[in-house]
């Protein structure tokens, strides 16, 4: 049997490798498979939450493999907040708070490059508070 992986042409494959290397550098991982975990749950989680033209637009930037990673989720109806996201994924694996809030800014950290800076203000703006601090920006809010 032949894994999605060996099926995607070639230069779909160097690009998420040339990913996962990026998210093993930002998180200081020991290793690609260590990466590959954390890209695969904080893409599935963020997949959840995120809907329309911005998770479209997200889809298009990422390489095949991590773009189906997004869109194979279900969006919840209540997205939840940048803190309750990385509770939800610590959740899922058993992982611990700290870890996971590595893990979730790795992962951005390497989306942010691939997305650039317009699309990663969209996306914030859909997204409810906390996930600014996330993607390494300071979370800005309205005074009055």
């Amino acid at each position: 049997m032949i894994s999605d992986r060996q099926a995607l042409p070639r230069q779909y494959r160097a690009a998420y490798e040339q990913m996962l290397e990026r998210v093993r550098y930002e998180g200081a991982y020991p290793t690609r498979h260590r990466a590959d975990e954390a890209v695969r749950l904080v893409l599935a989680g963020l997949g959840r939450q995120l809907i329309g033209d911005e998770r479209v637009a997200l889809a298009a930037c990422l390489p095949p493999e991590a773009a189906r990673i997004l869109t194979a989720e279900i969006p919840r109806t209540e997205p939840l907040t940048g803190w309750a996201f990385v509770e939800d994924l610590a959740a899922r694996t058993g992982a611990s708070l700290a870890t996971t809030r590595w893990d979730t800014g790795s992962v951005f950290s390497a989306l942010a490059a691939c997305a650039g800076p317009d699309l990663v203000t969209c996306i914030l703006r859909q997204l409810p508070t906390g996930y600014a601090l996330l993607f390494g920006r300071a979370e800005l809010t309205a005074i009055g």
